[in-house]
């Protein structure tokens, strides 16, 4: 065992793909970790392979982590407990929030070990603008609920990025198109793997693109964020200003409408007395 690693929990990102990608920090702590909690053992031995060791691994995923939870909480005041997703990130749409909580609640180190990220590695290839985006995971798989989701977000100023499988791609991409309009996206999948693309359309050309050829492989969908609205006129002024009058005197309902439609609050205000006739 490594002396140098002091006991407690490890978050340990893993390569999306390729497994060159694997930090020498990333295999520092798998190598010495007393276990290492998994979603699947079957996909994290071949990472050990790899390494050329064998791991010291536990299953650790939605099915179990209420009963295994206690138990890798214990370790940690002792040992090194590693945590890792079968790729990419843990707890990035993955199992792992509640031990990350209760290993904090019991006073034990948490340590992150950053690297690969599916939803972060699309957006640099996507095109798309990241000053601001919003990370949404995997849309619901029925159509009515699918579409509460996306009428959540439609209004959100920012790039969204998600993950989705190749059987639901078209369908989510048409649910995105009617829900949020035929925005700029990207697909983008096999990431750091041999077959790794990134196509760029519109929302409609991406799913009709996939429609009757869902692709393999791992996928993210970014999508550009709403244009500009256009701006308001004269028409949209007096409509807001006649309903804000009901509720308010002229000068306050002026003032609401101009913040409100981004016009001139003088001009609201001349219109509003006349309006009422003053």
């Amino acid at each position: 065992m490594n002396s140098v690693l002091a006991p407690g929990l490890y978050i340990v990102a893993t390569p999306i793909g390729n497994l060159g990608d694997l930090s020498p920090r990333a295999s520092q702590i798998l190598l010495n970790a007393h276990v290492v909690a998994v979603e699947d053992s079957r996909v994290t031995a071949g990472l050990f392979r790899h390494l050329g060791a064998k791991g010291r691994m536990t299953p650790y995923h939605d099915h179990n982590a209420d009963s295994v939870r206690p138990g890798l909480i214990a370790r940690m005041g002792s040992e090194v407990v590693a945590l890792v997703s079968d790729a990419g990130t843990p707890l990035i749409s993955d199992p792992g929030f509640k031990l990350v909580r209760d290993a904090r609640a019991a006073g034990h180190a948490v340590t992150t070990i950053p690297g690969p990220c599916a939803a972060i590695a699309a957006l640099t290839l996507a095109g798309l603008p990241t000053d601001r985006f919003l990370f949404l995971g995997f849309l619901p798989s029925k159509q009515q609920a699918r579409a509460e989701s996306i009428a959540e977000i439609a209004g959100v100023r920012a790039t969204l990025v998600l993950y989705e499988s190749g059987p639901r791609l078209s369908a989510s991409l048409a649910a995105l198109a009617e829900g949020l309009g035929d925005r700029e996206a990207a697909v983008a999948r096999e990431i750091t793997k041999r077959f790794e693309e990134c196509v760029t359309g519109s929302l409609t050309q991406l799913s009709e693109r996939y429609a009757d050829a869902p692709p393999k492989g791992e996928i993210v969908i970014v999508v550009a964020p709403p244009g500009d609205a256009p701006p308001a006129s004269a028409e949209d002024g007096d409509a807001a200003l006649a309903e804000a009058l009901t509720r308010l005197p002229a000068s306050k309902a002026a003032g609401e409408v101009a913040k409100k439609l981004g016009l001139d609050r003088k001009a609201l205000y001349a219109r509003a007395m006349a309006m009422k006739g003053e």
